[in-house]
């Protein structure tokens, strides 16, 4: 496109085309809960109407077929994994050489990489997959967890030496991955913290609370996350005036056989009566009017989360958010959330019965949430995004 922009303002140059690789198997459609299609999403949607060339999303033939509108799906034949690739990858590793299995699964996601003009490829939680990127592209390390902990320094080095860029979404996590980078890498390292939807997550029109204070754990229920925590510190309240809902299921399939531990939250949760209640895991699409009816978000997270998404996502909604004081969730609640230390039912026993207990207190922690969040959207995020490919030479026009 040519020609002057509003007011016989220099039109803005075309954009570094974009293409965002999801980890083979991973769906891109808002029918899931994991995090990296929803970052994904938000950093795509959150590109200006109009956007040329539209970003790209490379992700394999037989996920979901509703995938989101913010780019253009870029299909592929996978190659399914073998048995023996772990064991082969976790040799080769420890030898200094290239792991093959993993590389094997990877390959096909650039199959059409030689048809691609010159861009930028976002390889999301594929170190490996930066050596295969054609040196006609950037390649950008984009890790939402910490990726390197089988590396060493030599092999980071080998395998991540031509990345533009190592994009962490936490400080917390960049910390973690330097320890594995050798020197001359550390400085590549970049965070690009997550952001959140602050229209579709929003307040209810009613910000009062009704009979019964209402709080809400949306997640995996696996042992990590720290269902069974929040479990205990309403167990310990015995409070009459409280309800908890639990929202998800041990991965993102509402309709599978419950684990062991989803046996033993269930037997919990049947001791506490009707304040109580289990839901299995919710789609993307309508799990935002779930965080709308509540009146607290729990996030009793006992695994050091990069980035927890739902911390984000309750505050967006309005209200308190109290979340454990470990990994990046200090950094994504900032001085909105309530932290409290993780696997401890009594403290967090303690910061929910002073929510139940004063209405004022609660709506202020909400309003300083909502605030918060719509200080840290996706646009927010995305801006950080394209200030960090524009430093490494990726990108010439961020995102204001």
């Amino acid at each position: 496109m040519t020609g002057d922009g509003p007011a016989g303002a220099p039109a803005a140059p075309p954009r570094v085309p974009e293409v965002h690789v999801l980890t083979p198997g991973d769906h891109f459609s808002p029918r899931t809960g994991s995090a990296i299609p929803t970052v994904v999403d938000g950093l795509c949607a959150a590109l200006p109407p109009g956007t040329d060339p539209r970003p790209r999303v490379v992700v394999a033939d037989g996920t979901y077929p509703d995938r989101y509108a913010s780019a253009d799906a870029v299909g592929y034949a996978p190659a399914g994994a073998r048995p023996a690739d772990r064991y082969l990858d976790a040799l080769a590793g420890r030898l200094g050489r290239p792991r093959p299995g993993v590389r094997r699964t990877l390959r096909p996601t650039l199959g059409q990489q030689d048809a691609w003009e010159p861009s930028v490829v976002l390889a999301h939680n594929a170190p490996q997959l930066v050596p295969l990127v054609h040196e006609k592209h950037a390649a950008v390390l984009y890790a939402h967890n910490l990726l390197l902990r089988t590396y060493s320094p030599r092999e980071a080095d080998r395998v991540l030496g031509r990345a533009a860029a190592i994009v962490c979404v936490s400080g917390a996590l960049a910390d973690q991955t330097a320890a594995h980078l050798p020197a001359r890498l550390r400085d590549r390292l970049r965070v690009v913290p997550n952001g959140v939807d602050t229209t579709r997550f929003t307040p209810r029109a009613t910000p009062a609370r009704g009979e019964r204070l209402r709080v809400l754990f949306v997640g995996r229920m696996i042992p990590d996350k720290g269902a069974d925590v929040v479990l205990d510190a309403v167990a310990r309240l015995g409070r009459d005036d409280l309800e908890l809902t639990l929202v998800g299921s041990q991965n993102f399939d509402a309709a599978a056989v419950p684990s062991p531990y989803e046996r033993e939250l269930r037997a919990k949760a049947a001791a506490l009566g009707d304040r109580v209640r289990l839901l299995p895991f919710t789609p993307r699409a309508e799990v935002a009017a779930v965080y709308r009816e509540a009146d607290v978000v729990v996030v009793p997270s006992r695994w050091a989360e990069p980035f927890a998404l739902t911390v984000m996502e309750g505050m967006a909604s309005g209200v308190p958010v109290v979340a454990s004081a470990i990994g990046g969730i200090p950094e994504v609640a900032g001085d909105a959330g309530v932290l409290v230390r993780p696997g401890d039912p009594d403290e967090l026993a303690a910061a929910l019965a002073a929510l139940a207990d004063d209405e004022a207190l609660r709506r202020r922690i909400g309003t300083r949430c909502r605030s918060w969040a719509r200080a840290h959207d996706w646009a927010w995020s995305r801006g950080r995004l394209d200030a960090v490919l524009a430093e490494v030479g990726v990108s010439p026009t961020p995102v204001g």
